[in-house]
């Protein structure tokens, strides 16, 4: 086809901008169809853990970002027929400076490459990063880990920068509740109480213990005991305990903490309060 006599097809290929333009759909296609078969396989596959396969899928989702990302650059330096190798080359102080960028850019890929060889995370788990940061992971990517908290804000944190990870679902997880009572209350009658407690907790919630190959509970819950004799001198404590699937519990903790509050108020059970003790002065010291 030919306007003004000029072939409209030799025109877009010759131009560098048409090629540009042309190569950057290409790729775009290339990583679209790539994405589909990566989520087409761990959807018909069950080798592994859901939650692992989401995490598996999303680091392989950043590396294609990310090498799509550095061939078009490379790709776009070579039609615009730049010379990379004599740039990077001759260019004494960029390359330090690129040296420098590259530093933060390493430690990143090989932090991330670590949360996935390691296993310290996967995508859906509630976490706390380095004791601040608390949410859902939503993405674990090379560079970054997208953390959702509960407000509804989303986390970017550089996975260079992640020091401590506290995963809430890693298999399995311990209901501990502590009950601190008044002084004046009976330790017979508590524990008492308290064990008939655990009876209720294990009929009502016992759908969220975890459970052996055969069904039977590997810790139902129980009254671990007298923790303390003088809780921040308060009074006495006491705790129940109970091994839950880690994906059910924060559910199962607040439905513990609702029977266990119910139960004490029915048998009218006084509970330890803070106390303040104001000395007054005497009249030769006023004096």
């Amino acid at each position: 086809m030919e306007v003004f006599g000029y072939d409209i097809w030799t025109l877009l290929v010759e131009t560098k901008i048409a090629k540009l333009i042309i190569g950057a759909v290409v790729l775009f296609i290339a990583v679209f169809i790539v994405r589909k078969l990566i989520s087409s396989f761990f959807k018909r596959t069950d080798f592994l853990e859901e939650r692992k396969e989401r995490t598996l899928e999303s680091m392989l989702n950043s590396i294609i970002s990310y090498t799509a990302t550095i061939g078009f650059i490379l790709y776009g330096l070579t039609v615009f027929e730049v010379p990379v190798g004599n740039l990077l080359a001759g260019a004494g102080i960029l390359g330090i400076i690129i040296g420098f960028g590259a530093q933060s850019l390493i430690q990143d890929f090989l932090a991330g490459l670590f949360l996935l060889y390691e296993k310290q995370l996967h995508k859906g788990d509630y976490v706390t990063v380095n004791n601040t940061h608390h949410g859902t992971v939503e993405d674990i990517g090379l560079r970054f880990l997208k953390v959702r908290q509960w407000s509804g804000r989303l986390m970017t944190i550089r996975n260079g920068e992640i020091k401590t990870i506290e995963n809430y679902n890693f298999e399995h997880m311990r209901v501990i509740e502590d009950i601190t009572t008044n002084f004046h209350e009976d330790p017979r009658r508590i524990m008492e109480i308290l064990t008939d407690a655990c009876v209720r907790l294990n009929d009502e919630l016992g759908q969220f213990l975890k459970k052996d190959l055969a069904g039977k509970p590997l810790e139902p819950f129980q009254l671990y005991g007298l923790g303390s004799l003088n809780d921040q001198y308060r009074g006495y404590q006491y705790t129940v305990t109970g091994l839950v699937e880690d994906l059910v519990y924060w559910t199962a903790a607040k439905e513990t903490r609702r029977i266990l509050a119910e139960i004490l108020y029915d048998n009218g059970i006084q509970m330890a309060e803070q106390r303040v003790e104001v000395k007054s002065a005497t009249p030769k010291e006023r004096e």
